[in-house]
């Protein structure tokens, strides 16, 4: 499995749920749970909170997540495609060999999770604080990530080709050990990256 931020354990489990089914998640809480090889597919979750929660082989296909939270939590081998997060909190959570495709995330706050050689091609992040993200290896090819708080986010050896990272905070950003090839950015961040590069830039 993949590191955690800091090298934090994952919380012990107290129960475990197998196969969710007409799960309805919305405005509950759960603390310290295992979900086994649910089927979350086309779930809407309103407000629902899972605390150090563990998802092993969980399917959000097409899900909507919204002003909901999964704080410190380690989804395991789940599906996302399509997936939907609108104003959520995922501090602290971590994604190890997980589908990601299509999936839209609107707003909320995203510290300190973990994301290493995730595959966002296609993703659509906006407006999404994620400072101290680890977000190494990273394929993000055609993704949008624009207007992210990426200050203190470790981006080694991500992939941004094509991407749209227009807007977001690319101080922690070493361009010679990204890829950058046709990717989008304002000037801001063009002076940015021109400054890690060892230019000096002038008017």
């Amino acid at each position: 499995m993949a590191d955690r931020v800091g090298g934090r354990p994952a919380a012990q489990t107290e129960s475990t749920i197998r196969d969710w089914d007409d799960a309805d998640p919305s405005g509950q809480t759960y603390r310290r749970v295992l979900f086994v090889d649910s089927d979350l597919t086309e779930v809407e979750n309103r407000g629902g909170v899972f605390e150090e929660c563990t998802f092993r082989g969980v399917r959000f296909n097409a899900s909507t997540h919204t002003d909901a939270a999964f704080v410190n939590c380690t989804f395991v081998r789940c599906s996302l495609f399509d997936t939907t997060f609108t104003r959520c909190k995922l501090v602290g959570s971590l994604f190890d060999d997980c589908a990601h495709s299509l999936m839209k995330v609107t707003g909320g706050d995203w510290s300190f999770s973990g994301l290493p050689g995730a595959d966002l091609k296609g993703a659509e992040f906006t407006g999404v604080k994620m400072r101290e993200a680890d977000l190494t290896g990273l394929r993000a090819q055609k993704a949008v990530l624009r207007d992210l708080d990426l200050s203190g986010a470790s981006l080694q050896k991500a992939d941004f080709t094509g991407a749209d990272l227009r807007g977001s905070d690319l101080s922690t950003l070493d361009p010679l050990t990204v890829t950058l090839k046709d990717a989008r950015i304002d000037v801001t961040q063009a002076m940015v990256v021109a400054a890690a590069l060892g230019l000096e830039v002038r008017p």
